[in-house]
């Protein structure tokens, strides 16, 4: 609709066409085995944190880079997710990569996603941590996040 414009003879085929697309999604990979379902709530307050941590860590960029002596310290920051691989790591390194200042570049062999920071002299371990903890609660078990079993407890094989 943004791009071609939103005729209402296309409103129709456009919802034909969503709807098979969702069908062939939950045919081709369907919910986690385990269990586990969204906390739409955590879900919606994670999205809403999201969006306002995104706008002010984008203007602080912003404001480094038009600064005439850009107070930058790049490097990188190694972090130990709780998240073993699967959907739900997927969708934390997503969610991270849209946050301006860092983006994962890499996992290490130890299993530590490494990301590269325009200012690696902030707290930016303790910030994903942080993050991970919100998602983990919306999510709830869901997407592959079941094998958290708590915090300072093992995952599970």
């Amino acid at each position: 609709m943004v791009i071609a414009g939103a005729d209402t003879e296309d409103f129709l085929p456009g919802l034909g066409a969503a709807a098979l697309a969702a069908w062939a999604s939950l045919r081709l990979m369907p919910p986690d085995p385990v269990g586990g379902s969204v906390r739409w709530l955590a879900a919606l307050a994670l999205f809403a944190r999201f969006v306002r941590v995104s706008v002010l860590a984008g203007l602080d960029v912003a404001r480094r880079a038009f600064a005439p002596r850009m107070q930058l310290a790049p490097g990188y920051v190694h972090y130990l997710p709780k998240l073993p691989p699967s959907d739900a790591r997927s969708l934390f390194l997503a969610m991270t990569s849209q946050m301006p200042g860092t983006i994962p570049s890499g996992t290490e062999p130890s299993g530590a996603i490494s990301y590269h920071c325009l200012d690696a002299a902030q707290p930016v371990a303790s910030q994903l941590a942080e993050e991970e903890s919100r998602l983990l609660a919306a999510l709830n078990g869901a997407l592959g996040s079941s094998a958290v079993v708590a915090e300072g407890t093992e995952r599970r094989a």
